[in-house]
C-alpha cells in the first residue's frame, strides 16, 4: 500500500477517544481478518493511526504490540508494521454451513481446557486486560452490537492468556466465524438486556476464578457459561 492510500485507510477507521489500546487492537484485528489489510501489506504509520483513532502514539503502539503477540503483524525496524495473516479461503463457506449449535459444541470442546491453561499461565497483565474488557462490556449492556464486540474480545483474551499459540490460532478462527454476517440477526434476537446482564455476571465470576487460580472452578464456570448460551440458542431458557 502506498503512503497516500494507507493514510486514507487510516482516516476511515472508527474513532472513539474513550477507548484504549484493547479496542484499537480489536478494530485493527477485524480489519486484518476481513481483508481490509492483506497479508504482507504495510499498515499505516503509527502517527497516522494515532490521528485516525484520536489516540496517543503510545496507545497505538500498545495495540500493535498486542497484534504482534497474536502473530497477526510483524514489525520491521525502520520499515514499519506488516500484516502477517492469510485468509482461510473456505472460511465463508464454513461459516455459512456451521449452525449455532455446532459452534457452541466446538467451543465446549476447546474453551474449558483453554481456561485451565489460562488459570495456570495468565500474567497480571492478562488479567488486567480482561478486567478492562469486562468493564467496557458492562458499560455497553444496552447495545447488543457493541456488547458482542467486547464479549468477543474477552474470550479472545482468555485464549491469549492460555499462552498456547495453537489454541490461540484455533480460537481466532472460531471468532472469525462468530463475526460472520449471518450471526447478526440471531444475535439481536437472543441478546436481551437480561441475558446480557447474566453474561456479564458470568464473565465477572469467571475472571474471579482465574485471578484466584481456581483451575477446576474456572473450567466449570466456562462450561456452565457455554451451556447457558446453548440453552438460549435452543430457546429452552427465557430471559
Amino acid at each position: 500500500m502506498q503512503d497516500g492510500a494507507a493514510n486514507a485507510d487510516a482516516a476511515a477507521l472508527p474513532v472513539d477517544a474513550n477507548r484504549g489500546s484493547v479496542w484499537i487492537a480489536g478494530q485493527l484485528r477485524q480489519a486484518i481478518i476481513a481483508g481490509t489489510y492483506r497479508h504482507g501489506e504495510k499498515l499505516p504509520a503509527e502517527r497516522h493511526l494515532a490521528d485516525a483513532f484520536n489516540a496517543s502514539r503510545t496507545t497505538v503502539r500498545l495495540a500493535l504490540d498486542q497484534l504482534e503477540q497474536e502473530r497477526l503483524v510483524t514489525r520491521r525496524v525502520g520499515s514499519g508494521t506488516f500484516v502477517n495473516h492469510r485468509a482461510v479461503s473456505e472460511l465463508d463457506n464454513i461459516a455459512d454451513s456451521t449452525s449455532p449449535l455446532e459452534l457452541i459444541e466446538a467451543r465446549l470442546g476447546i474453551e474449558p481446557h483453554m481456561t485451565r491453561l489460562a488459570v495456570l499461565n495468565a500474567s497480571n497483565r492478562d488479567i488486567e486486560k480482561m478486567t478492562e474488557v469486562i468493564e467496557r462490556a458492562e458499560l455497553a449492556s444496552d447495545d447488543s452490537t457493541v456488547w458482542t464486540d467486547w464479549d468477543t474480545q474477552f474470550h479472545l483474551l482468555l485464549a491469549e492468556a492460555a499462552h498456547n499459540r495453537l489454541i490461540l490460532w484455533l480460537y481466532q478462527h472460531i471468532n472469525e466465524i462468530r463475526s460472520h454476517d449471518q450471526w447478526a440477526s440471531m444475535r439481536d434476537k437472543v441478546l436481551t438486556p437480561a441475558r446480557i446482564a447474566e453474561y456479564n455476571r458470568q464473565h465477572r465470576a469467571l475472571l474471579g476464578a482465574i485471578a484466584s487460580r481456581d483451575v477446576e472452578g474456572a473450567a466449570a464456570m466456562v462450561t456452565s457459561h457455554l451451556h447457558f448460551a446453548r440453552r438460549q440458542l435452543m430457546g429452552i431458557e427465557d430471559a
